[in-house]
């Protein structure tokens, strides 16, 4: 994996933006909700909390692969809290992922040691949350919830 990326955003009308990731990766488009834009594509606080999501996800997958499990196709969901700061500007105030395991804990022998280093191995949520609150919560199938910090 390469030390550094670049993403380049152009602006295409009003507040909607091409995302450029480079490397032949698609193209996306970014756009804030009304009134400011169009809602023609994800805000950043959208692309924000998909990327703690996201790195939290696969993070889980890594640990477990560690063990040579798999955690099935899991599910991750952020919501990005969005509050005003003292100069009465909208900032991401907490991220909140709760992430739910494909299969039953019971099948993953090594689980307890995956939940237990897995969100050490993500990338964004871990720089993320040097500046921004963030929880994460792991559950089964069922909804029991198997991890919260």
């Amino acid at each position: 994996m390469s030390d550094q990326i670049s993403v380049t955003i152009t602006r295409q009308d009003k507040y909607r933006f091409l995302v450029d990731y480079g490397s032949g990766l698609p193209t996306s488009v970014a756009d804030e909700p009304a009134p400011l834009g169009d809602g023609e594509g994800p805000s950043p606080s959208h692309m924000l909390a998909a990327s703690v999501a996201n790195c939290l996800a696969a993070s889980l997958v890594f640990a477990h692969g560690k063990f040579k499990e798999d955690p099935g196709h899991l599910t991750a969901t952020a919501v990005c809290r969005i509050g005003r700061n003292d100069r009465n500007r909208l900032r991401v105030v907490g991220i909140d992922v709760s992430l739910t395991l494909g299969v039953a804990p019971e099948t993953l022998a090594h689980l307890d040691r995956a939940l237990a280093q897995f969100t050490d191995f993500c990338t964004v949520s871990q720089s993320v949350k040097s500046g921004i609150p963030l929880t994460v919560t792991v559950a089964a199938p069922d909804g029991r919830v198997l991890k919260h910090e």
